[in-house]
């Protein structure tokens, strides 16, 4: 994998140059975009914290050694100099926030995707209208209300953490390209070379998640990308390896609180 780029501030789709550019511009800048086209951002760092969300559509967010999703109304929390990279699928309406390097102690010290509320919403969409270098006083209380809801916020579970042990990383990287594929733990674990045992306990040891919580994980949020990308819910199903639709909506509103088609539809 080619090096992380640093990229200047000035380069992001989301933020404008004349806001950022100097060290001593203001502490925190803000910008909207909306798009009709996918587009794909190489991994890359800042030394700004960015916390970058989506109104309409969906993005995925590599962010060092794990894969995101921000759906809408969502947001993703990325610390200074964490290396990430990002891809919207489809249409994108979304936001992102860059926070000076300074104000980020109080803030999470890893990636985090959270909720949006409709305060930090309109907040952001306020600041997206700064003109200037410098914040005055009003724009000062609705900026510090930013940080205070990001900091608040509580953590959303749409990551998947990558394994490091290579005999893992391989039945990852298997899974991945097909997450139809219907062998078992056992099955994985002799394919691999290690026992049924060794892997369930280096999984969790290493993810965080079960092996069986991992594959779920790993087709919902491909769900979500193939919904914000048009394909329809049985395909959905059948590409992911349920044995009919019932199945994958029950996972699907299990885990998200919606069905597939009110998640599409943003209701």
């Amino acid at each position: 994998m080619p090096n992380p780029k640093h990229v200047p501030l000035a380069t992001s789709p989301l933020i404008r140059p004349d806001l950022v550019l100097s060290p001593e511009g203001a502490f925190l800048a803000a910008a909207e975009l909306t798009q009709s086209e996918p587009r794909e951002t190489a991994m890359h760092h800042h030394p700004r914290g960015q916390l970058m969300g989506a109104l309409s559509g969906l993005v995925s967010v590599s962010v060092e050694r794990e894969q995101w999703v921000v759906p809408a109304i969502h947001a993703i929390w990325i610390p200074p100099h964490c290396v990430h990279g990002m891809r919207s699928h489809g249409p994108f309406s979304g936001w992102s926030v860059f926070i000076a390097e300074s104000r980020c102690a109080d803030l999470p010290a890893v990636p985090r995707a959270i909720c949006t509320t409709a305060l930090l919403r309109e907040a952001v969409h306020r600041a997206a209208s700064w003109p200037g270098r410098t914040l005055d006083v009003q724009q000062t209380r609705v900026a510090e209300v930013i940080l205070d809801e990001v900091a608040a916020a509580p953590a959303e579970l749409l990551r998947l953490p990558s394994p490091q042990d290579a005999r893992l990383k391989r039945i990852a990287d298997a899974l991945a390209c097909n997450l139809a594929d219907p062998r078992r733990l056992e099955e994985w674990a002799a394919w691999a070379g290690l026992s049924a045992r060794t892997l369930s306990r280096r999984f969790i040891a290493e993810t965080g998640m079960s092996f069986a919580q991992w594959r779920q994980q790993a087709r919902l949020l491909r769900a979500m990308e193939l919904l914000a990308d048009g394909v329809s819910v049985t395909a959905i199903a059948l590409e992911l390896g349920y044995e009919n639709v019932s199945a994958f909506i029950d996972m699907f509103r299990r885990t998200t609180g919606r069905t597939p088609g009110r998640y599409e539809a943003g209701k």
